[in-house]
């Protein structure tokens, strides 16, 4: 069984939540949930939350799976839409600032019925 979460227009870089992303990977739920805790990026956070309902999505509806048995199988951060702001600078010039955004998905699933790749 398979269970699903999206955090979508997360405020972080993608390239920021990738490297956080990259620690859980393959991971059971539970040890990555002890890896983000103590994770020093910022993104850490919005992983956590997003891995939490993840979890949380595989206890709901028929097939209730129990959090000790879910692995990480698969985990991405897409980029969303950049915030285009600009910061004034000298002589009356103005630089670009680029604020993006992400989209977590995170979907874990029962580690006795993993598909062997």
């Amino acid at each position: 069984m398979e269970a699903r979460a999206r955090a979508r227009y997360i405020r972080v870089t993608p390239r920021k939540a990738r490297r956080v992303v990259n620690l859980i990977r393959g991971m059971p739920a539970e040890e990555a949930q002890a890896v983000l805790a103590f994770a020093p990026q910022s993104a850490s956070d919005h992983v956590g939350k997003v891995l939490a309902s993840a979890i949380a999505n595989a206890g709901r509806g028929t097939d209730r799976v129990d959090a000790g048995r879910l692995r990480v199988s698969r985990a991405w951060v897409d980029e969303g839409p950049t915030l285009k702001r600009f910061r004034p600078r000298a002589q009356g010039r103005g630089y670009r600032i680029n604020k993006r955004t992400s989209h977590i998905t995170v979907i874990v699933s029962d580690v006795t019925k993993e598909r062997t790749r």
